[in-house]
């Protein structure tokens, strides 16, 4: 059976359960990681990832870190075309979304974040936390002008793995507290999302 490392609390760990519902893939968790924190810093975790972050899958004995690639390997693994397109520019699509999650508007918000959220005593620059909204709602306006353009999910019609990372994304956004613009359509995918049983449990359940 499918073991994943890393505590429930996690965004990034909630991507894989989420990813999980969504195939009905059974699995058994191990909480690794202190309160909410991703890094774990043993030295029988870092065998696992030297980069000491959560979440980490074992699937027999092939070992797999890194979020997004742990989705894209699940929903490859178990035949989800649905999830991630086998054709080359569809694939890449969803890829593209999942990539700027990732890289971009993860970045953006991370010092809020720890900020308003953790009361982390390294992220007391209130400039800084200033600049960390204004980005997180500018990257966020950026979603907004593409569901625009799709009318329901990141790349279209259907939801793929792309609205698993951006709708735990979107769940943090809306849930934080601070001044944020008027986006209908992201609040429109926010509640479309909510009618999905997997996103319920491991993204709109009370956690930021």
């Amino acid at each position: 059976m499918l073991t994943i490392l890393g505590k429930s609390p996690s965004i990034n760990v909630r991507k894989v359960l989420w990813t999980c519902a969504e195939i009905g893939l059974p699995f058994q968790q191990e909480q690794y990681g202190a309160g909410t924190a991703q890094s774990v810093t043993t030295p029988e975790f870092m065998r696992l990832n030297p980069n000491a972050m959560v979440p980490v899958i074992l699937d027999g004995d092939f070992v797999l870190w890194e979020s997004n690639v742990i989705c894209r390997y699940l929903a490859g693994t178990h035949a989800r075309s649905d999830l991630l397109p086998t054709d080359p520019r569809a694939r890449a699509q969803v890829e593209q979304w999942m990539d700027w999650q990732a890289t971009e508007l993860n970045n953006s918000w991370r010092y809020a974040f720890m900020a308003l959220v953790r009361k982390s005593p390294a992220h007391t620059d209130q400039k800084a936390v200033a600049m960390s909204i204004e980005q997180w709602n500018r990257h966020m306006s950026i979603l907004e002008a593409q569901l625009q353009k799709t009318g329901a999910y990141a790349v279209g019609e259907a939801f793929t793995l792309a609205d698993i990372v951006l709708g735990l994304s979107t769940h943090r956004w809306i849930s934080m507290p601070m001044d944020r613009p008027a986006l209908p359509a992201v609040n429109a995918y926010y509640e479309r999302l909510s009618l999905r049983s997997g996103f319920m449990q491991h993204g709109r359940n009370g956690q930021p």
